[in-house]
């Protein structure tokens, strides 16, 4: 896995807040200093759409984490846990001001550390998680050996979902591992892949269209009109 600076999410004049759950409403600070695109509220509010809206507990990984704002709203909307990991030190002094401000940083880790770095010192924890936030710098294009590395030392649980946020060019497959594409969704040219874990066999790890899935669906043929 390639050793490289994260992305930072959020630029310092974006208006960043919590979307729903015990914190909504709550503003986020921005990473000071930047001049990069955030993951804007419309996407996040779609993004979590797709995935929850809600959780009925688990443990949450976001591991480029900018602002903190992904994770922040998985804690929000019924996350038990979250480990936030990101190398720049301004996004990590953010993270821990805005954990403060969203009243969860109880229920929080933060690490200023390289991605691969953490992967194995969270191993040698035998940590697990449910939710997994990938949100690299664009121009990584390596998540497949971080997702390979994570269900090789059981970092990843059972049903597990995996966030990967990406430009809209650029394409992952519908299968790495065990992880299988459930939907991917565009907004503009940031484009969100959700995978699904289900380790066994090939083919016995599809993952049937629920709910949630077919309403995602329905508003990405909107997106597109």
């Amino acid at each position: 896995m390639e050793k490289q600076p994260t992305r930072v999410q959020q630029s310092e004049e974006a208006a960043v807040r919590v979307i729903s759950g015990s914190a909504k409403g709550r503003p986020l600070k921005a990473v000071p200093g930047t001049g990069t695109r955030p993951t804007t509220d419309k996407v996040k509010e779609a993004l979590f759409s797709m995935i929850g809206p809600y959780f009925d507990g688990g443990e949450a990984l976001d591991l480029f984490a900018g602002s903190g704002g992904l994770g922040i709203e998985a804690l929000s909307r019924g996350m038990d846990k979250a480990v936030f990991i990101d190398i720049d030190k301004k996004s990590v002094d953010t993270i821990r001001d805005n954990v403060q401000a969203a009243k969860v940083e109880e229920r929080t880790e933060i690490f200023r550390s390289e991605a691969a770095k953490a992967l194995r010192a969270l191993a040698k924890r035998s940590k697990a998680f449910d939710l997994v936030f990938l949100d690299p710098p664009y121009r990584m294009k390596d998540i497949p050996d971080y997702l390979a590395y994570m269900e090789e030392n059981g970092l990843v649980r059972d049903g597990a979902t995996i966030v990967v946020e990406h430009e809209a060019s650029f394409e992952y497959p519908e299968e790495i591992c065990s992880f299988r594409l459930r939907r991917r969704a565009q907004y503009g040219d940031t484009a969100v892949s959700l995978y699904v874990f289900r380790p066994g066999p090939s083919g016995q790890h599809m993952v049937q269209e629920d709910e949630v899935g077919q309403k995602a669906a329905a508003e990405q043929e909107m997106e597109r009109k």
